[in-house]
């Protein structure tokens, strides 16, 4: 069997066995298609150590951050302990790869002040009652208030909203689900973008909004995309970024609970990491400013 059709067997059964997301599957590929075109294709019993070294080296020349580096490392090991599983290969050569270190980077966070002056923008143009200025107010304060991921809130449906106790039903990765809290300033916003914005728009869509939450100017259900454009567009300027995602909204979402006294376990529930260690990267990020307000306030820093 050929390496690009033991891909193939092996992006199924991401998708089919350990229920990835479709977004996950799609990355694994496209990691996956760039060993396929490097090594030419041989059959994947062919595949020695020496040739996955030759693939990294040709990455390494091509000017690939770190992380992806790593990243396509890791993909590759997977892809080869799962042929292994499979009996497609006797022996795994990933096990002797080396994947190159990854640098430590702190993820971009918004003051909490910052963030108060975006949202209070955002309610003020929401007054006169246009309903994409309701639902990016909506979208912004559900996104800082929950914590959410992207998918996840593009993946709302209004049965998963609990208005009395203030919580949103989320499917994360893998398929897996939680319940978390989001607070009042964005029940108010969600309430008033429900009643208010959501019908006019889901009428532009001619029925095909189904049970979405949040759906777009033509009236479907709103995409990853589309939300990266709001949260760009309002919240970069204030990091001081020239483009930013939504995942900023949840890395800031992180940070201010910490910097409020939450505790590491609760806000792992609350951002569904499945490891603890992923959700210690805000402890650092909390850290870098107290040692920013050390070198500003103390006299001899």
């Amino acid at each position: 069997m050929r390496v690009s059709e033991a891909v193939e067997g092996y992006l199924t059964h991401l998708a089919d066995v350990r229920r990835l997301s479709s977004a996950t599957v799609r990355a694994y590929r496209a990691d996956l298609a760039d060993l396929t075109g490097a090594t030419g294709d041989p059959e994947v019993a062919a595949l020695g150590v020496e040739d996955l070294r030759e693939w990294q080296w040709e990455a390494s020349r091509s000017g690939l951050s770190k992380a992806t580096a790593a990243r396509r490392t890791s993909a590759v090991r997977g892809f080869l302990a799962w042929a292994k599983d499979a009996g497609l290969i006797d022996g795994d050569p990933a096990q002797r790869l080396v994947a190159p270190k990854r640098g430590r980077t702190l993820p971009a966070v918004a003051t909490a002040q910052a963030l108060e002056g975006v949202l209070s923008t955002a309610a003020e143009n929401s007054r006169e009652g246009d309903p994409l200025a309701l639902r990016d107010h909506a979208l912004l304060e559900m996104l800082y208030g929950s914590g959410a991921r992207v998918s996840e809130i593009c993946g709302l449906d209004l049965d998963d909203i609990d208005p009395e106790r203030r919580t949103l039903r989320l499917r994360g990765k893998g398929d897996k689900e939680r319940v978390v809290p989001y607070g009042v300033p964005a029940g108010r916003s969600l309430d008033a973008y429900l009643v208010r914005a959501r019908p006019i728009l889901s009428a532009r869509g001619e029925g095909g909004a189904g049970r979405a939450v949040f759906l777009g100017a033509r009236g479907r259900r709103l995409g990853p995309r589309a939300v990266h454009s709001v949260v760009s567009r309002t919240v970069a300027h204030v990091v001081g970024a020239e483009t930013l995602g939504p995942h900023a909204l949840r890395h800031s979402a992180a940070t201010h609970m910490l910097d409020g006294g939450a505790d590491l376990r609760a806000v792992q529930e609350i951002l569904g990491h499945a490891s603890l260690g992923t959700t210690q990267i805000y402890t650092h990020v909390s850290g870098e400013r107290l040692r920013e307000a050390y070198k500003l306030a103390h006299p001899r820093a």
